[in-house]
């Protein structure tokens, strides 16, 4: 893979994260957290655990840390803290006695878990990088790549974004799992990876998945977790406030990023196939996920009731909105919405869209993407 020639800046402001309290930054790999540190923090002493004598000398003798810090150093980076978790009580020393800042970077929250070790007691934060959104590209921003091949930064600039894809779907996320130690049988787990990302955006059914992977149903719980766990899917809970129509009440799992679930799945979603749709809900819910985890804490759920209405988010039980990949969005589009609005649920009813510029249907909002998100990131539905 290329090395990434050019910095997108980013909207997570790190420095103002540290100026408050410790932080750890999680986020899957490739989603440009050292890239980040390293613009944002260029003269903070760093620490990279994926460097075997970093990781050794650490290991050995976690005290090396405190005797190595000059006796001014206010804030200091430690990378992939899951590959030495131990050294966490360093750190919560260092932090009451020299009142230092830790940015302690990590592709996993389940290694941290594991074994009960020390999370700082409430002393550190937890932010997650996300994978570039449409406000940190800009004018580079191409809506057909972002839903063929998706936003990691690694990929968006490299010269082979397909071969790139696999190479990371195939390669690194079978990594992360020898890792953890989750999956003993690699290819249970890789039949189970695909079927998964398959399934992307839907509510799942566990015994269809464990039929189409061929693993019994208890390890395919178990295989959600580690996903979970390694911030690899991210859960959207049934929202079930409206009491009119009886509301469904399980889970849709997306995975965090649209190109690698596309990788995963060992497809390409065209222009004008139920596929693009599906890619257009799923890079929506992206930016959903990153502004709420960046700029304003809201929850993210869908609604579905049992008679078939849908409509895709409820952001923060003010908003309703519904993605649809089409140039023009016609009435049937907006009947879960309309169904929504008759039990007056929510403030606000949205469609994003592909449609050239926003207009209003009997009181649902029909926006161009770009409007929306520009409104969003605007704070106009904080």
């Amino acid at each position: 893979m290329p090395t990434q020639s050019v910095f997108v800046p980013r909207v997570l402001d790190l420095r103002g994260l540290l100026a408050k309290k410790s932080h750890f930054l999680l986020g899957p790999r490739q989603t440009g957290k050292t890239t980040l540190i390293r613009h944002a923090l260029p003269e903070t002493p760093r620490y990279d655990l994926l460097e075997t004598a970093t990781w050794l000398a650490l290991s050995q003798d976690p005290g090396r840390l405190a005797e190595e810090l000059s006796p001014g150093t206010d804030t200091v980076v430690i990378d992939e803290i899951q590959r030495l978790p131990q050294l966490l009580n360093e750190v919560h020393r260092l932090i009451e006695e020299r009142r230092v800042r830790f940015l302690l970077t990590g592709s996993s929250a389940r290694a941290l878990r594991r074994g009960g070790v020390n999370l700082l007691g409430g002393r550190a934060r937890t932010r997650v990088l996300h994978p570039l959104t449409r406000a940190e590209l800009g004018s580079r921003f191409d809506l057909e790549r972002a839903l063929i091949h998706g936003t990691l930064p690694s990929i968006w600039f490299s010269d082979d974004p397909r071969a790139d894809l696999d190479a990371y779907a195939g390669t690194y996320l079978q990594q992360e799992v020898v890792f953890e130690g989750a999956a003993r049988n690699l290819p249970a787990f890789s039949r189970f990876l695909r079927v998964a990302a398959l399934a992307n955006g839907q509510i799942v059914n566990f015994t269809t998945v464990a039929s189409d992977a061929q693993v019994p149903r208890t390890t395919i719980y178990e295989y959600f977790e580690v996903l979970r766990d390694t911030l690899l899917l991210f859960e959207v809970p049934a929202w079930r406030r409206p009491r009119k129509r009886k509301p469904l009440v399980s889970s849709k799992f997306y995975f965090f990023d649209i190109g690698a679930a596309n990788a995963l799945a060992g497809r390409r979603p065209d222009p004008g196939t139920p596929e693009f749709g599906h890619a257009f809900e799923a890079w929506l819910l992206h930016e959903l996920r990153t502004y709420c985890d960046y700029r304003a804490p809201q929850d993210l759920h869908f609604w579905r009731t049992a008679s078939g209405y849908e409509v895709d988010f409820i952001l923060g039980e003010h908003t309703a909105i519904e993605a649809k990949c089409k140039p023009l969005v016609s009435a049937r589009d907006l009947r879960s919405l309309r169904a929504l609005g008759e039990e007056a649920a929510v403030k606000r009813y949205v469609c994003v869209s592909l449609e050239p510029r926003p207009r209003i249907v009997d009181g649902i909002e029909v926006l161009p993407y770009g409007a929306f998100l520009d409104a969003l990131w605007a704070g106009e539905y904080d």
